[in-house]
């Protein structure tokens, strides 16, 4: 079984299945994807009605994501957020309405049902954006920052790659896992970028909600697969800017 992880989809569903495809998924394999589903280009109902599906035959894990938890809280309240339409809420919105509400059963407990963060068997962990707390995840005082904070890939940039795990210099709070995956961050937004590290995080944000590629790598050996860029699947869209 391979344990493969995949970045902020943003809406781009007819990325996942060259993903797939390219990487050579089959069931035995354990699918993470770290969150940010919605919110970019126009298929924003069809991409998670493929991941409802997808979770049906394969073993997936999905982490919450910021856009997802906004996406969520407009399809309860029916408030819209100005940042979030501002931000590719807009496409997200009008793929919903477009669906009709008699439809977002099923979606809406997918967005319940997302998780913050996950810890497998070998102390790596998953979760979309990062946290604070010097201890670790169990000890963050707010769930909020674990789809929202930045800090987390802002310290883990500026660690000297020198530096190893064991030194006393390291950063306490990546101390406690042998690995952290993130997205959140897109590491390009002009054109494709490859999954980047620092110390022991990995960013697997490729930027699909601009001009970059949906990325899934093999936590294990490093080995990363994309899809065409895509913004060249949504030819006649802006995505986000």
């Amino acid at each position: 079984m391979r344990r493969l992880v995949i970045g902020d989809v943003h809406s781009g569903k007819k990325a996942i299945p060259q993903l797939l495809q390219r990487a050579k998924v089959t069931q035995k394999d354990h699918l993470i994807f770290l969150g940010d589903y919605v919110d970019s280009w126009s298929e924003a109902f069809e991409t998670v009605a493929y991941l409802i599906e997808l979770q049906q035959t394969h073993n997936c894990l999905f982490i919450r994501g910021n856009h997802d938890e906004l996406c969520y809280e407009w399809m309860l309240t029916g408030e819209e957020n100005p940042q979030w339409l501002a931000h590719g809420g807009t496409a997200t919105r009008d793929s919903y309405l477009k669906a009709g509400k008699e439809n977002w059963g099923p979606h809406l407990n997918f967005y319940k049902n997302l998780r913050n963060n996950y810890l497998d068997k070998d102390q790596r962990l998953y979760l979309h954006a990062g946290f604070t707390n010097l201890k670790g995840i169990e000890y963050e005082y707010f769930d909020q920052l674990f789809y929202w904070d930045r800090t987390l890939w802002e310290l883990a940039r500026a660690l000297n790659p020198k530096l190893k795990q064991t030194d006393k210099d390291f950063p306490k709070r990546l101390t406690h896992y042998k690995e952290i995956f993130i997205g959140h961050t897109p590491i390009s937004k002009t054109g494709v970028a490859v999954p980047q590290q620092g110390g022991n995080v990995w960013n697997v944000d490729t930027g699909a909600a601009f001009k970059g590629s949906l990325t899934i790598m093999d936590v294990e050996t490093k080995a990363f697969w994309q899809s065409d860029p895509v913004h060249l699947l949504y030819p006649n869209e802006k995505g986000r800017n």
